[in-house]
């Protein structure tokens, strides 16, 4: 059974933006802190954003100040707007419930994850 459901990846040309979404359950919603994640071909899932607490967000360094996570408490849904693309953006992006929340936590420290939704960045 699918806990966490993405969309809105797709394919854009450089400094183009995307807005990823991903829905859960109400009881996972408020159960985990809830983050963003991606995966390049050939590299480690890596965190993009997190948010803790329901109001601290956290951001990997490449990403500040392109990338703006916000979550819809009514929705249990967390969204990731994603702006000035660049190619090495590029990757799998997943949505993820943590149970172990961090400001930059680890693929091993969450709980479910979404089936991915692919972005694509062309120079």
């Amino acid at each position: 059974q699918v806990q966490l459901v993405e969309s809105g990846g797709g394919s854009v040309q450089a400094g183009g933006s995307l807005r990823l979404s991903c829905v859960t359950s109400t009881s996972i919603y408020s159960t985990f802190c809830m983050g963003w994640f991606r995966q390049a071909p050939g590299k480690e899932r890596e965190a993009v954003a997190t948010i803790i607490g329901g109001s601290s967000i956290y951001y990997r360094d490449s990403v500040k100040g392109r990338f703006a996570l916000s979550r819809d408490n009514a929705k249990a849904s967390v969204y990731l707007q994603m702006n000035s693309l660049k190619p090495e953006d590029t990757a799998m992006y997943y949505c993820a419930a943590l149970a172990v929340c961090s400001e930059y936590p680890r693929s091993v420290d969450a709980r479910y994850w979404g089936q991915g939704t692919q972005v694509t960045v062309s120079s």
